[in-house]
Formats: structure tokens, sequence, C-alpha cells
């Protein structure tokens, strides 16, 4: 097998190592030049053991020199102060017993705590005090509200009767207690018969005898248009202290009444009668 088949090839390799040759020569022949010991640069100093000297004989040893004196700084003087007055107040203070007045000290802090804890404390019970006033003030005004001022009438009887949502004894203090009609005039009648009907007048009636062998009082309401005519009558109201037995003749009876028309009165008037029967009609 032939490495350089040309004869440019061949040329180049013998050109090559030709060169090679040279330069390993002048690496053997030429070289480097080393110094021992290598030469210095810069500035050589003297020997010395001071900043200053004078003479021509360079010593090879350090020489004997005075002692440098050292300038000191200044100290300040100390100079001790006589106990003045105060000062010896205060030592004789010091040295007197102090756990006397220490546990006088101590007495008079826990005091002055304990009062501010009682004052606290007393302040608050008024508070509470003071804020349960206000709170039952507060509901007595609103329960005599509700009632409409009973607890500030003048009676002395308990109770309530009425048609609203409040408590109290609703009517009028000429008025018939059996009455179920709360205003207007008391009303009366002929013939065992009464009635209420405020502002309308008397009226015209007919009275039913009973089937029953009964006597006894019938309080019927009665509901009355404009017109006058009574549409609607409920017996046995309170006030009532016969048996049922008169309750259909106190209806009829009821349901009889006419009062003269009025157009400024209310669609429907509540007011009431009431019937008496007794043994022998």
């Amino acid at each position: 097998m032939k490495y350089f088949e040309t004869i440019h090839e061949k040329n180049s390799a013998r050109l090559t190592a030709l060169i090679a040759i040279i330069l390993l020569v002048l690496l053997f022949v030429v070289g480097t030049t080393y110094m021992d010991p290598p030469e210095e640069y810069g500035v050589a100093v003297n020997f010395g053991t001071t900043d200053f000297g004078k003479g021509n004989v360079q010593p090879k040893k350090p020489v004997k020199s005075e002692p440098k004196e050292i300038d000191k700084p200044p100290q300040p003087e100390v100079s001790k102060a006589e106990p003045t007055a105060s000062s010896e107040t205060k030592e004789e203070v010091l040295t007197e017993d102090n756990s006397e007045a220490i546990a006088i000290k101590k007495q008079k802090e826990a005091e002055a705590k304990a009062k501010a804890i009682a004052d606290a404390k007393a302040k608050a019970e008024a508070d509470r005090i003071a804020k349960e006033k206000r709170e039952q003030e507060e509901k007595k005004k609103k329960l005599d509200a509700l009632i409409g001022g009973v607890s500030k009438s003048e009676g002395t009887e308990t109770g309530s009767e009425g048609n609203d949502n409040k408590a109290g004894d609703k009517g009028q203090l000429d008025g018939n207690p059996y009455a179920p009609s709360y205003f207007g005039d008391k009303g009366s009648g002929t013939g065992g018969v009464g009635y209420g009907l405020g502002g309308r007048g008397k009226a015209s009636f007919k009275k039913n005898i009973p089937d029953c062998q009964e006597e006894g009082r019938v309080v019927v309401e009665i509901h009355v248009n404009r017109s006058g005519n009574v549409i609607k009558a409920i017996p046995g109201k309170k006030g009532t202290t016969g048996g049922s037995c008169l309750f259909e003749a106190a209806k009829k009876t009821a349901l009889s009444h006419k009062w003269p028309a009025d157009s400024k009165a209310p669609v429907k008037q509540i007011g009431w009668v009431e019937v008496n029967f007794s043994l022998g009609q």
C-alpha cells in the first residue's frame, strides 16, 4: 500500500520532514538562557534597622540604640470630690431600715387598687339598676299603650271587656252592662223590650211570644243598615238569663225593629235589643 501516490505528495512529505529536523536542531543549539540566581528588577534597599543614620561603615547586625521616649497623652487629674449635704442625706436615707417604708407603700398601692375596683363595681351596679329601671319603665309604657291607658284609670275593679284588641272595659258610664253595643245612647222601649242604637232615634217593633212557659231576659246583638232595617240578629249575648227556648222569640222580636233611615249612618251599625219574658204574657 502506497501512502504517496503522486510526485507532489512525495515532495510535500520531504519538505515537511526537513523543516521538522531543522527546528529540532535549533532547539538544542540555540535554546534559552537561564541565570541562577535569576535577575532581580526594581530598586535595591540598603540594610538598616532605623529610620535615621550617619557614616560610611555598614553594620552587619542591628546596632544598639538609645531607648526612644514615647510621648504619652496627658491624663486628666482625678480629684476626690467631698460629699455634699444632699449625698450625705441620701446615704443616711439609704442606710435606714426601708422595710417599713416599702410595706407602707405596698399597703397604699393595695388600698388604691381595692378602692378603684370597688368604685368600678359600684358604678357597674348603679348602671345595671338604672338600666333595669329604664327597661321597666319602657315595658310599663308599652303595656299602658297596649291596653289603652288602663294603668292610669282611677277605678278599683279588674277585668277586661270589649271587641277590640286592647284590654279595658269598653262602653259608657251610663250604659247597660249587658248591652252588646259600645256606642250611642242608652235607648229604651216598652212592653219589656229595650234597645240601644246610637243616633238613630226611636224604633218600632213587634214582640213575639215564645212557645215555652219560661221567663228570663235575652240580649240580642243586632246589625242595622242605613235604611233602619235589622239585617242580622244574634241572641244569647252577655247579660242573657233566660233559656235557649226564648232565643227564637227574642230573635224575631229583634228582627222586627225598624229605625228611621239615615244616609250618614254606618253601612252596618251594631246595637242591641233586650227582650224580657215573663209568665202570663
